[in-house]
Formats: structure tokens, C-alpha cells, sequence
């Protein structure tokens, strides 16, 4: 097999997948690895998680999709669950996070316009953080990394400095701005999660303005943190949420939950998909939601979430010449490091077969599913440790 057909787009690990089981994968040759990245915390459930299976399996069998211009019951059941489990009343379907944070900003600067306010078109956001790859989540981003290439900015995006309050301030005081978008933990960008009381602060201040909240919950939300929703933290709501990842388990799915106020603007004709909220999506989509959001899941992620996060801080005290902070909440852990991540990254898979992910602040990202067992958990953190002790062998050389 062969990558010359495929587009360069991604540095891809040398390792060819064949197969996964709950928190490990196969490679080709047969080596196993404990799987501390699930597909960028999407895997929620782990790999072929039996119910989930299942869910594909019986949905496959009767109906893979139907054009949105006819009602799906399978849609109609998930944005009931949705909205009955956090602030939302309605919601749109779609194929990924991108799309779900792209139909967020839409709905946004529509909403300014429905209420006789077009030029409201401002979106604020901040350094570090990741929404997508469509161009309107690009810009939301303004990473240059994602950016140059590609033309010019597209008007009415800016960006802040993370933990800049008083730019923060005169931004939702712009009588231009429509909205500010946010995610509460930071994925790509170092894991880093905004204090509970600015997220508080943040929501008296766009209240105060007119201003709308949107949450990027992407990879944060849907249990990772220990809570359903990142921002429950916060004890707040937005007015607007772009959810993806682990709603589907793994299969592609997204959705924008938004209050019935701020979704005004959304009328027939505005927005559509013709994939997303198809049957087979909602049928695993729905199958997932239902299992991540019990109450026990979620005290299972807090628990899992406190050893971990005792033993990472442990391995910082051993090893101060590799580690230079453990950050994160929940399940999404990062670990800022001395030597360069993606080396890193490579030691842990080619010495301790575990498989971690890259991030900003040159972090390695622990992603686990939310059904780790406190047994793999060691397992990860033996597998971490004998990592540090290679690193530390080649850092003093």
C-alpha cells in the first residue's frame, strides 16, 4: 500500500493500523499499543465499543439515508436528548466539528441580522485556539499556520490574547460584535482551560452588551472534562455550541445546540446538509449520548481523571528535565515537555508502545477513552514513565 494517491496533508506516524479493541489498537505486524489518543478524542467509548456496533449494525440493515427535505425520527430523538441535557432547544445536525462550528457563526451574525443589527458581524477569539478547517473556522482561529495560503482574511474576525481581560472587555463592548467564540478547555492549543469565574465574567458582560456566546466544545465537551458540558465548570450557558467528536464514538457526526433566541435568524433556506442527520449517524450518535451522559460515566471520567492527573504530577516531580507542567481538566490531559513533543510522541510509541498526541505549547495531549479502567490507567503511566526515562537518556546524551 501506498500514500503517493493521497494528498500531504498530514505527517503521518509511521505505524499502519489494522484493528482496535476498547483502549488498544494493532498495527499490521501484530505489535500492540495502549491507545491514549482515540482518534483526538473521539473514540469516547473506545474502539468497536459492542454498543455502538450494534447501533450501526441494526440501522445499516434498514436505512443509511433519506434527504433532510423528509423528517428523520432518528434526528428527531437525538436533538431531544440533546436539548433535554443541556441549555439548548434546538439543534442542527452535521458531518463534523468544523461544519457544526461553521453553522455556529452563521447562525450568530444571523441572529444580529434578524433583529435588525446586519452590521453586527464582529467574531472574537483567542490566540492558541483551534475551531476547524473550513474557511470561516479558519479565520475564527486566524492560526497562520492553517491561514497564509489561502487568500485574505475574512472580514470580521478577530482575535484576542488568551487571559487578556481588558481587551476582552472592550471587544464585547463593540457595537459591531456579534459574538464570542471560546472553547473552555483549550485542545490544540496546550490544554489549557479558562478560569470558572471568567466564563461567569464572560457571560455578564456579553449579557450586558447584546453579545452572543459561542462554546466550542468540539473536543472538550460531551463527558471529557467530568461533567457532560465543559462549561457546567462555570456553573453559565452559552447561546450557542458546536459539539462533534465524541458524540458519534468515532462515526462522523456534529451538531450546533442553540437557545431558541439565538437561533432566530435560522429560517428555511438559510443553511442545510445533505448528509448531516443521517440515519446511521443518528443511530450511533444517539446509541453513544445515551451512554456517556449517565451519571456513572461521568463520575467513572472523575475518578480515572484524579489518578491520573496525582501520577502525571508525580512523574513531573521524577522527572523535572522532561516535564515542565501537567495541565488540563478531565480526561483531556497535557503534559508541557523539554525535549520536542513529536519526538516525544515517536519515543512513547517505539519504546513503550503508547500512543499520545501533539499539541500547542510543545504538549503532548493524554486522551483516553472515558471508559479507561483504573488498570489501564497504570498501564499508561508506567508506559509514561518508562517514556521519561528514554527521554532523559537522550536529553543528557
Amino acid at each position: 500500500m501506498s500514500t503517493e494517491h493521497l494528498m500531504g496533508v498530514y505527517n503521518r506516524a509511521p505505524l499502519e493500523v489494522d484493528r482496535g479493541q476498547g483502549a488498544r489498537l494493532w498495527a499490521k505486524d501484530g505489535t500492540e499499543y495502549l491507545d491514549c489518543v482515540m482518534g483526538i478524542s473521539t473514540n469516547a467509548l473506545g474502539h468497536a465499543n459492542p454498543i455502538l456496533v450494534q447501533a450501526v449494525k441494526d440501522q445499516a440493515e434498514k436505512l443509511w439515508h433519506v434527504s433532510n427535505i423528509f423528517k428523520i425520527p432518528g434526528q428527531e430523538a437525538l436533538a431531544d436528548a440533546l436539548c433535554e441535557k443541556s441549555f439548548a432547544d434546538v439543534v442542527f445536525f452535521t458531518n463534523s466539528g468544523t461544519e457544526a462550528v461553521e453553522c455556529a457563526i452563521k447562525t450568530a451574525r444571523r441572529y444580529h441580522f434578524a433583529n435588525g443589527q446586519p452590521e453586527r458581524i464582529d467574531i472574537y477569539g483567542f490566540d492558541g485556539s483551534f475551531h476547524g478547517r473550513t474557511y470561516g473556522a479558519i479565520n475564527a482561529a486566524a492560526n497562520p499556520s492553517y491561514t497564509n495560503g489561502f487568500g485574505p482574511p475574512m472580514e470580521g474576525f478577530h482575535q484576542l490574547v488568551f487571559g487578556d481581560h481588558e481587551a476582552l472587555k472592550a471587544a464585547i463592548a463593540n457595537p459591531n460584535t456579534a459574538a464570542i467564540i471560546v472553547e473552555p478547555v483549550q485542545g490544540e492549543g496546550g490544554c489549557r482551560a479558562i478560569p470558572e469565574v471568567c466564563l461567569r465574567g464572560l457571560r455578564e458582560m456579553c449579557d450586558e452588551y447584546g453579545v452572543l456566546i459561542i462554546f466550542d466544545e468540539v473536543q472538550c465537551g460531551m463527558g471529557r472534562t467530568g461533567k457532560l458540558w465543559a462549561h457546567e465548570w462555570g456553573g453559565m450557558t452559552p447561546d450557542i455550541m458546536a459539539i462533534a467528536k465524541a458524540l458519534g464514538g468515532g462515526f462522523p457526526i456534529g451538531a450546533c445546540l442553540a437557545t431558541t433566541r439565538a437561533a432566530t435568524g435560522m429560517v428555511v433556506g438559510v443553511h442545510g446538509s445533505t448528509f448531516g442527520g443521517n440515519p446511521l449517524a443518528m443511530a450511533v450518535g444517539g446509541a453513544a449520548f445515551a451512554e456517556i451522559s449517565k451519571p456513572e460515566t461521568l463520575a467513572h471520567v472523575n475518578e480515572i481523571a484524579g489518578y491520573l492527573k496525582q501520577q502525571l504530577h508525580g512523574l513531573k516531580e521524577r522527572f523535572p528535565d522532561v516535564i515542565v507542567e501537567v495541565r488540563g481538566k478531565g480526561l483531556l490531559m497535557g503534559m508541557k515537555l523539554v525535549p520536542n513533543n513529536r519526538e516525544f510522541m515517536g519515543w512513547a510509541r517505539d519504546e513503550a508502545h503508547l500512543l499520545v498526541a501533539g499539541g500547542g505549547d510543545n504538549l503532548v495531549r493524554i486522551l483516553p477513552p472515558l471508559n479507561f479502567t483504573l488498570d489501564e490507567a497504570r498501564e499508561a503511566i508506567e508506559r509514561l514513565e518508562k517514556t521519561c526515562e528514554f527521554a532523559r537518556g537522550k536529553i543528557s546524551g
